[in-house]
């Protein structure tokens, strides 16, 4: 009876401190294992899916396959110019629906960290801020500025607010589990010094004081200051530890990869390295992992609602366990959720207790946790690059590969290891549709005639965004000069040379209404200079100047402050008179192209344009080209994308929906294999080199009807639209590699505390996708094959019967597993070797007929 009573009274005081106090939360808190919710500790694993980069849609079923890849939680950020594109005006509706997003986490049955900043950064256009808060008169972002700080809390409040009137967050039994202000601001609040460390702390304690019920980070930030916890974002975390004895060590980003740069080559992280990084944060004690990103998935819009940073991302902008397809990614999606399982299976006992680390080798150790209730969980780890090794520990010998972790839920039996991935790789392929193009228009942007309604006039030249406010990518410099009839270039000499000076991103040169030249920045160096000769005529000449913004600026000191366009100087050289200086001179702007006052773009636009049939635009390859045509949605339910071979620069739309900027330029780097041993760095492991950065463009099924859906192009240097098609993206064939000692889950007994009653035989796993089924066996081989998915060849040793084996066991399935043992293939090809299983495999639609 007593104990019942004391029981009850803790309960009232618990409640009464719960009801009293909207600082103090009694569904999620933390200590200094981990993140406690309901009064448990979690081991929590989170991928970030940013809801304006899909479409609703498709947020369900990434969502799902997150989930089934092993992901707790899901991260987003919230993006301030999507919502308040203009002051006081907000936009909640369909990508940016941030309430129905939330909603379908929840469906889902997983948590969610709302990541609210407002300073986002997560490559996208203003780092998250709108373009009208850098002309709030007297503002300076991210310091100690009253007006920044009062629209920055005006947005906070608004969106905490939205949240609680959902009941969105744990405490109201929502899904929000964390939020997080500010973002990586550590090294700018350094560089600001006081200012900078009193604006942290105006803001750490103006979200405290919000009463969301769930605790608050702050990534990137040593000062965090109480009860805020501080958190870390990279590609390795494990040096990484709280500031505060008491706050849980978190990684907010998990970098999957690398963003893409237009010009560059694609950035790979090896999943081995990834899963060796994840292991060795948790095996120090780590307890909540973010993979950033678990995808991206449509291009950005055009207009200011969600450009990227400037020349920056093409869609493939992490090499993330899902694609921008919203495609599973393998085998970096199968090996994260084996280590994922495996992690979850050692939960009670790190969670519980701290680890006692030994040495086995001069680069070899043991984190072994042990708890009270007798839960023992182990981590071997060897961080030697080159060589593997063979150690003893709890008297067994383990193998280990060079930079790798296995982990050991019981202490004795490996059920993972980073570097062993015994799933499958699936070969993607664009592959065509059904969906033919129907005849192309062309219009031509006219650049001979501006519409005077639209254009003002200055003495010099004025900075970009101050004028468009970021309407439009396009601003028009134009003035002109005047060239006398006995210049000395008109009777023989060297035509003259025009040079222009830009501060980003890229410009296109027209003089007396024809193309003269482009030239273009780049992501590390936004200013550039344009030099090139001009065919100039006696009398007035006119030199028109077409700035391009490829998005804004997303990181930097004060980078509300950086200049876009053309500042100059502009100057004329080689003519008589010597260098003549443009800059200070006359110029006409006008923002935006004519197309885009036209609504060009838009089904139901009413324009007078006349549009001119291909045969006679494909000839003619004009810059600033406008070029439509219609098409019907391809049969299937695979993703789409345009090929946009053929095409120079340029943005396209269907149905009035922005895909985004598209540009074929050509990578280059250095793609000179890949090792996933040692720390990764973007230049380590790339792809692509020679290759257009970005060829595809993903078509979101839900933007078409089934007939007469409008594509519209806008291109900028001149190209062929009949050249472009709609193709499909399909699961081609699928690999597997396994060895016969594969660690599997199934080798785990932790009730027997030893060795499992029987060894249980790794198994070779193959899947197609949904609607597809293997139709052939383009490689097998039990023994001693070589090469890599896509290039497989038989070794020394092979067993004969492995063709007839696996095509008995998978062909005609969408799906199969094949063991890997002697016994299987009738007898030992090579005793005494350890073998493995390589196998490619077709995937087909199941109305294949082979």
């Amino acid at each position: 009876m007593g104990t019942f009573l004391f029981t009850r009274l803790l309960i009232v005081v618990l409640l009464g401190v719960c009801l009293g106090s909207q600082l103090i939360h009694c569904s999620v808190t933390y200590d200094r294992k981990a993140i406690v919710i309901n009064g448990e500790r979690k081991i929590l694993f989170s991928g970030s899916i940013h809801y304006p980069r899909s479409t609703p849609d498709m947020w369900e079923d990434l969502i799902q396959k997150a989930k089934d890849g092993g992901v707790d939680v899901i991260e987003t950020y919230v993006f301030w110019n999507v919502h308040e594109p203009s002051p006081g005006n907000y936009n909640f509706e369909g990508r940016n629906d941030l309430v129905r997003f939330m909603k379908t986490v929840q469906k889902a049955g997983l948590y969610a960290h709302l990541r609210i900043g407002p300073y986002v950064c997560a490559e996208w256009n203003f780092g998250g801020f709108p373009v009208w808060l850098k002309y709030v008169p007297g503002i300076s972002f991210r310091t100690d500025n009253e007006p920044f700080k009062r629209a920055m809390q005006g947005f906070t409040e608004k969106i905490v607010g939205l949240m609680k009137s959902e009941k969105l967050y744990e405490s109201q039994g929502g899904p929000i589990i964390l939020s997080q202000i500010e973002n990586e601001y550590g090294a700018q609040s350094k560089l600001l010094g006081a200012p900078g460390y009193n604006y942290m702390s105006w803001a750490a304690k103006m979200a405290v004081e919000m009463g969301t019920g769930v605790p608050w980070v702050m990534c990137k930030e040593d000062d965090a200051p109480d009860p805020v916890i501080n958190t870390c974002n990279g590609f390795y975390c494990d040096a990484f530890t709280p500031n505060k004895p008491y706050k849980p060590t978190m990684w907010t980003e998990a970098w999957s990869g690398w963003f893409t740069e237009f010009g560059g080559p694609i950035h790979q992280r090896p999943v081995q390295d990834l899963a060796f990084a994840v292991a060795r944060f948790i095996q120090k004690g780590g307890s909540f992992v973010n993979y950033y990103m678990v995808g991206i998935f449509i291009m950005e819009e055009p207009i200011s609602d969600a450009q990227l940073e400037a020349l920056s991302l093409p869609p493939a902008m992490i090499i993330a366990p899902l694609d921008e397809y919203g495609l599973i990614r393998q085998p970096k999606y199968g090996h994260l959720k084996e280590l994922h399982r495996a992690i979850k299976m050692s939960e009670k006992a790190l969670v519980s207790a701290d680890p006692i680390v030994t040495s086995l080798g001069s680069f070899q150790q043991a984190y072994v946790y042990s708890s009270e209730s007798g839960n023992c969980a182990a981590f071997l780890s060897n961080y030697d690059t080159k060589s593997p090794a063979r150690v003893m520990f709890n008297n067994m010998h383990y193998n280990l590969p060079p930079w790798s972790i296995s982990v050991l839920p019981d202490c004795r039996n490996v059920v993972f290891n980073t570097a062993k991935v015994g799933v499958q790789t699936s070969q993607m392929e664009m592959l065509p549709t059904n969906a033919d193009m129907f005849s192309w228009e062309s219009y031509d942007e006219d650049v001979s005639s501006l519409d005077d309604s639209s254009t003002f006039s200055s003495q010099g030249l004025l900075e970009q965004i101050n004028v468009t406010r970021d309407a439009s990518d396009y601003l028009w410099y134009i003035t002109s000069v005047d060239i006398g009839s006995s210049e000395s270039f008109l009777h023989g000499g060297e035509l003259p040379t025009l040079i222009v000076q830009s501060s980003g991103h890229a410009v296109h040169i027209f003089v007396n209404g024809q193309l003269s030249g482009s030239s273009f920045g780049t992501r590390q160096n936004r200013r550039f200079t344009y030099t090139g000769k001009v065919n100039l005529r006696a009398g007035t000449n006119r030199i028109a100047l077409l700035s391009v913004a490829v998005g804004l600026p997303n990181v930097g000191g004060h980078y509300e402050t950086w200049n876009t366009g053309i500042l100059g100087p502009v100057a004329l050289h080689g003519i008589d008179q010597g260098k003549w200086d443009l800059s200070w001179q006359k110029w006409t702007y006008q923002v935006g192209l004519k197309g885009e006052a036209m609504n060009l773009v838009s089904p139901n636009s009413i324009s007078s344009v006349e549009w001119m049939q291909a045969s006679l635009a494909a000839q003619r390859q004009q810059p600033l080209t406008w070029h439509k045509t219609y098409f019907n949605a391809p049969d299937g339910d695979e993703p789409l994308a345009l090929d946009m071979e053929g095409m120079g620069k340029g943005q396209i739309w269907i149905n009035g929906e922005s895909i985004g900027r598209y540009w074929t330029a050509y990578a280059s780097g250095n793609c000179n294999g890949c090792s996933y041993t040692g720390g990764f760095r973007p230049t380590k492991c790339q792809l692509g080199c020679g290759q257009p950065t970005q060829k595809w463009y993903h078509v979101p099924r839900s933007w078409l009807k089934p007939t007469q859906n409008l594509l519209v192009i806008f291109e900028e240097l001149g190209g062929n639209p009949s050249r472009i098609s709609l193709v499909k993206r399909s699961v081609t064939s699928v690999c597997a590699d396994v060895t016969e000692y594969h660690p599997t889950i199934k080798n785990w007994q932790i009730e027997s505390y030893g060795k499992p009653e029987e060894f249980h035989s790794p198994k070779v796993h193959l899947r197609c996708s949904p609607g597809q089924a293997i139709s052939s066996i383009k490689f097998a081989s039990f023994g001693t094959p070589l090469g890599t998915c896509g290039s497989y060849q038989q070794g020394t040793c092979h067993a004969a019967t492995s063709y007839d084996i696996l095509e008995k066991k998978c062909v005609g399935k969408q799906r199969c597993a094949v063991t890997i043992s002697n016994s299987n293939f009738g007898q030992d090809p090579c005793p005494n070797v350890l073998k493995r299983l390589s196998v490619e495999a077709v995937c087909a639609p199941t109305n294949w007929r082979g």
